[in-house]
């Protein structure tokens, strides 16, 4: 399996869980558990405003953000559309990059001034890897407040996704 193939699965994976996370928070009362829902949806938007940053980085554009979140916290449904748009963004910037271009070094600066330097190969694994550590903090915090967070795992994605793998699995 070639690294974009791997690395296409794994952005769709991404694009699958967050949206499954910011529905359960969306779905859940406002008034209970209120101060476990904001920091739930802080984390969820520091996933997103990391994404638009290194977005940004890939592209050789300068990016908006003085830090790694917003002053304000979104709505559930408004951080959805904007998790979704750029999740799609990483899905089509990777059917454009070439092979040796997934192996080009980007040099950036982070949000608190430090320099950096990844190859965009590593940019995008960061940026799936960085999502699935918060998220699955937040799956923890739900727990702890018995909500049943969604069930993400790459393999769950990948089964619910292709429904035939299933029957591959079967001797």
């Amino acid at each position: 399996m070639s690294a974009k193939t791997l690395l296409k699965g794994m952005l769709a994976y991404q694009a699958w869980a967050n949206d499954e996370l910011v529905e359960k928070l969306a779905g859940m009362d406002p008034s209970r558990d209120a101060g476990q829902r904001h920091i739930a949806l802080r984390l969820m938007n520091h996933i997103h405003v990391v994404s638009r940053i290194f977005a940004a980085h890939l592209k050789g554009a300068a990016h908006e953000y003085a830090s790694d979140n917003t002053p304000g916290t979104p709505e559930p449904r408004e951080l959805r559309v904007a998790l979704a748009e750029v999740d799609r963004w990483y899905l089509d910037y990777l059917e454009t990059v070439s092979k040796q271009g997934l192996a080009e070094p980007v040099a950036f600066t982070f949000t608190d001034g430090d320099k950096g330097c990844m190859t965009r190969q590593e940019m995008l694994t960061h940026v799936v890897l960085h999502g699935s550590y918060h998220r699955g903090e937040i799956g923890r915090m739900l727990a702890g407040i018995a909500v049943a967070p969604p069930w993400d795992t790459y393999a769950v994605h990948l089964h619910r996704s292709e429904p035939a793998r299933r029957l591959r699995g079967e001797r």
